[in-house]
């Protein structure tokens, strides 16, 4: 049986909570048993979100003490996948089971390490980095999700005869992200009421963290306001306040559509819908969004930079992330039908690359290389 360590729910890491849950559906469909675990809110429930440090550290406490506990008793084990390496200090626990570790990104770490990354870390923050390292140090396999990342993880935590393997498998998606039928994309947009479905929009996807660049997607599209009615939908965390007061400075606030916390199919709906997805992230470890538009037929913009250029795979239209002008220029080209279609039949063929099977198999692969019986 495969053990899947998963994230810790309170931290709300909803992308890392999908990977974890794509790999426990698809593992059985491969003959493979699995089960999830994952750390659980015993002393950071009794704690009130708004006193954010007291329950940041009653989570340490359900994390580093807590769950150990139950890891300690855990019997019957052939192989542990730790589903997100900012867990991988749990691989202390099994020094006698096959451990596969499964690194989204080091960027946290690399800003430890006082790297531009957009990731500043605390000094308690660069303590917990120091721990992720030596986990994936005492991994038998570390997993990257892309060629970048590998570089990274290369660089840092070094290849020795006695080390982890460092291997490369790209993400599959966690739904099925498809192109839908127009009235079944009105229905679900239906029902959001803020979004004009008679005037175009733009869409972004992603958090609050500055390394996501929120604050670019606002000023580049500010920069079309006067060619065409279009809105800017934000699919993710509310907007901060600060952003709120560039756009209205920008004169482009009521353009805005904010959307939290949208669920797989809505998501969807918006891929279905939109003129463009806009991600001109500044760092990834992937970038999901890129390859999720791409399955639905929505052209994508993005930063031609590793790891964001391979996912898009040549079938995106790439700026250099300080050619906010440029990513402008390309969100006014897509009007054009050729030019949309050219970019939706390109993204689609990519888009292909990403199926959740595929990457399930590769992990079984590795499994099987770990030692794991047939």
């Amino acid at each position: 049986m495969v053990l899947l360590i998963g994230n810790f729910p309170p931290d709300q890491q909803q992308s890392m909570q999908r990977f974890s849950e794509t790999i426990l559906r698809e593992l059985p469909e491969l003959g493979i048993a699995a089960e999830l675990t994952r750390p659980e809110a015993h002393f950071a429930r009794f704690v009130p979100t708004q006193f954010v440090f007291l329950r940041k550290w009653a989570g340490y406490i359900d994390k580093f003490i807590i769950f150990p506990r139950r890891l300690r008793k855990l019997r019957g084990v052939e192989l542990i996948h730790i589903c997100d390496h900012s867990n991988a200090f749990y691989s202390k626990y099994f020094p006698d089971v096959p451990v596969v570790v499964t690194c989204h990104d080091l960027l946290a770490v690399r800003g430890a390490l006082g790297e531009e990354t957009d990731c500043p870390a605390s000094w308690t923050g660069r303590i917990l980095q120091r721990w992720i390292v030596a986990g994936l140090s005492r991994a038998r396999a570390v997993v990257c999700v892309s060629s970048a990342t590998a570089a990274d993880a290369i660089r840092l935590i070094g290849t020795s005869k006695n080390g982890p393997s460092i291997d490369v498998i790209e993400n599959g998606l966690n739904y099925r992200y498809r192109p839908l039928p127009e009235e079944k994309v009105k229905a679900r947009l239906g029902k959001v009421s803020q979004l004009k479905l008679d005037r175009p929009f733009v869409l972004h996807v992603g958090s609050h963290l500055r390394r996501k660049n929120r604050a670019g997607v606002v000023r580049i599209f500010a920069r079309t306001k006067d060619h065409w009615n279009a809105q800017l939908v934000f699919a993710g965390d509310r907007l901060s306040n600060d952003l709120w007061t560039q756009a209205r400075t920008l004169g482009i606030a009521d353009r805005i559509v904010e959307i939290v916390s949208a669920d797989s199919e809505l998501l969807e709906a918006l891929y279905n819908q939109a003129h463009a997805l806009l991600f001109p992230s500044r760092f990834e470890g992937f970038g999901w969004p890129i390859a999720e538009a791409q399955a639905c037929g929505c052209p994508v913009l993005c930063r031609d930079a590793a790891p964001m250029s391979d996912v898009a795979g040549g079938a995106a239209l790439l700026r250099d992330i300080a050619d906010e002008d440029g990513f402008a220029e390309d969100l006014l080209r897509l009007r054009d039908p050729a030019t949309r279609e050219k970019y939706r039949e390109l993204g689609l063929q990519n888009a292909t690359r990403f199926s959740a099977k595929r990457m399930a198999e590769q992990y079984l692969a590795l499994y099987r290389g770990l030692g794991m019986a047939a």
